[in-house]
């Protein structure tokens, strides 16, 4: 049944009225609620407001590296380290290095970009940085619904934003409703503020009904895979913050990887690939196990007897795209009875590695905005005070300055690096000139005749791994008589297009095996396998697919990874 069918024979849905409802419970979204109720209380007046949260709870879906910029945090809540805010651990150096395949160089660093210089930052877990806002909003009377997945944006009739809807749970695989069957709920609000994260749904369908993003750049996104160490106290140095670009990229692949040391001994690494690379054959997953092998990498992480050195433990994994683009790529956020807010707009500092900081205060702007607009009793019109104080803030002072940070790889590494320290150092980010992005990221692989393959070795188990263990310890799980959430618009086009132009791109990009060519048991011709319960809603396959054939879409609320302060 369409869902069009099963409102007419299950609906009417049940409704609640909200003045703001939120999508999304991350930094931004839980910093909007928390800004609006903050307000309401200092006025003396009330404000009612919703969060809803797709992940089993809030921080569950939630993956960063992270290295968090406190200053938009202080601001929201300035007393967060007497109400015991996660950020314990500050920074206490920073290494860059430059790698080839068996060594490297280490900037010194005083030569260091200030992008890259992190004292005064913090190394987190943005998960528990997550569930800990999520605590002081419900202390502000802020009702937060994990477990829902926004499914649907809902429009009033002159086709300003409603609110949203809610999934159905209980539809089985052929899409008919099971015996578990219950209809979801509309949420209507005077504004919906939308903070998703990268490549929202829901985003992604109303910049493209509004028309947000014309007259700009087109998007640009990295893949972000991440696992989580314990290592031998020997080996750790609290708060050492080490980012490393070159090897094993090739020069004119964007990308760079960072090792995060927490306390407790353990230590997050992480490795981005842009998504703009050409080679079909190219796999990111594969980039990051064969980066760990690099001799400035493994040290901190194998044993060595010898010296009494225990082997590192791997805890966790998981995967998520990022935005890389920046300023230039900024849509509009603001549209008839909505905003977007944090990464669902592009705000992350791609020169810094950071989006916290930003989806915080972009949240922060946008409750202003609706506060105002709200007490003024306006509703679903556009909240243009929003991107008028954004324009007015350190943050946009802070992305203008970094503006063409991404958009130099495309000239290769070695003149993006001579260029990025030259606005920033010569110039101070002060630069007379801009560069443009023309292409998306999925316009640019090249068919698979004019790549050569790229071999991978084989993982070890100690300090390699493959896809299917490491989406065991992401804790993923869906249920899995429900609807496939990886949707293809024309089923032809994975076997007569992917795989014969670009040798099956999917069955690489996606860092956790969803998408397998295999053979029809009958007619041992290829087909694609989706193996929609591996997803860990990282969007990559919505975001690379060469042909825009794949569109990712909300499974059951609940479901997904579990990442529990990765």
């Amino acid at each position: 049944m369409t869902n069009e069918e099963i409102l007419a024979k299950y609906g009417p849905r049940e409704a609640m009225e909200y003045d703001v409802v939120v999508v999304g419970g991350g930094p931004g979204g839980l910093a909007t609620a928390i800004r609006l109720k903050q307000l309401a209380a200092e006025k003396g007046n009330d404000i009612s407001v919703v969060v809803l949260e797709k992940g089993s709870e809030p921080g569950a879906h939630i993956l960063s590296g992270a290295i968090m910029d406190p200053r938009a945090l202080t601001e929201l809540i300035p007393d967060w380290k007497e109400k015991g805010a996660p950020l314990t651990q500050p920074v206490t150096d920073d290494a860059f290095m430059f790698l080839s395949e068996k060594g490297g160089v280490r900037t010194p660093n005083f030569l260091l970009p200030g992008c890259f210089q992190n004292h005064g930052n913090y190394i987190v877990r943005l998960g528990f940085v997550v569930k800990w806002l999520a605590e002081q909003a419900e202390a502000l009377g802020v009702e937060i619904f994990p477990g829902f997945a926004a499914a649907e944006v809902l429009y009033n009739e002159n086709g300003s934003v409603k609110g949203v809807a809610t999934g159905n749970l209980g539809v089985g695989k052929d899409g008919e409703p099971t015996d578990e069957f219950q209809i979801g709920m509309e949420l209507h609000g005077k504004y919906t503020v939308f903070a998703e994260g990268a490549r929202g749904h829901l985003g992604r369908q109303l910049i493209a009904r509004y028309k947000l993003d014309e007259g700009r750049d087109p998007p640009s996104f990295g893949l972000g895979v991440k696992e989580l160490w314990e290592i031998d106290p020997a080996r750790h140095q609290p708060g050492l913050v080490l980012h490393s670009a070159g090897w094993p990229l090739e020069n004119n692949t964007y990308g760079g990887a960072f090792l995060y040391h927490l306390d407790n001994n353990q230590v997050a690494l992480g490795f981005i690939t842009g998504l703009g690379y050409s080679n079909p054959y190219l796999s990111p997953f594969e980039e990051m196990q064969r980066w760990k092998t690099h001799p400035n990498i493994r040290w901190y992480l194998e044993g060595d007897e010898a010296h009494g050195i225990k082997h590192g433990k791997r805890l966790a994994y998981g995967a998520r795209a990022i935005n890389a683009s920046g300023l230039l790529s900024l849509p509009k956020t603001v549209f008839p009875g909505g905003a977007l807010i944090g990464c669902e707009a592009g705000y992350l500092n791609v020169g810094r590695i950071k989006g916290s900081h930003a989806a915080i205060k972009t949240g922060m702007l946008a409750a202003e905005a609706a506060y105002d607009a709200v007490q003024a009793g306006r509703q679903h019109d556009e909240l243009s005070a929003y991107p008028e104080a954004f324009e007015k803030s350190w943050l946009y002072t802070e992305l203008n300055k970094d503006r063409n940070f991404k958009n130099w790889f495309k000239k290769g590494l070695t003149v993006a690096t001579l260029m990025n320290g030259f606005e920033q150092y010569v110039l101070k980010g002060k630069m007379p000139w801009t560069l443009h992005r023309t292409q998306p990221d999925h316009a640019m692989l090249k068919p698979a005749a004019e790549c050569k393959p790229i071999v991978y070795p084989k993982p070890d188990g100690k300090l390699t791994f493959d896809k299917l263990s490491s989406v065991f310890i992401s804790n993923t799980n869906h249920n899995e008589h429900q609807p496939a959430h990886l949707t293809l618009r024309d089923p032809s086009v994975p076997v007569n297009v992917n795989l014969a132009k670009y040798a099956g791109p999917e069955a690489r990009y996606c860092p956790a095996g969803v998408y397998e060519f295999v053979k029809d048991d009958a007619t041992q011709k290829d087909r694609l396998q989706i193996n929609a319960q591996n997803c860990v809603h990282c969007k990559t396959c919505d975001i690379k697919d060469p042909t825009q054939n794949i569109v990712w879409v909300t499974p059951e609320g609940g479901g997904g990874p579990n990442y529990a302060g990765m």
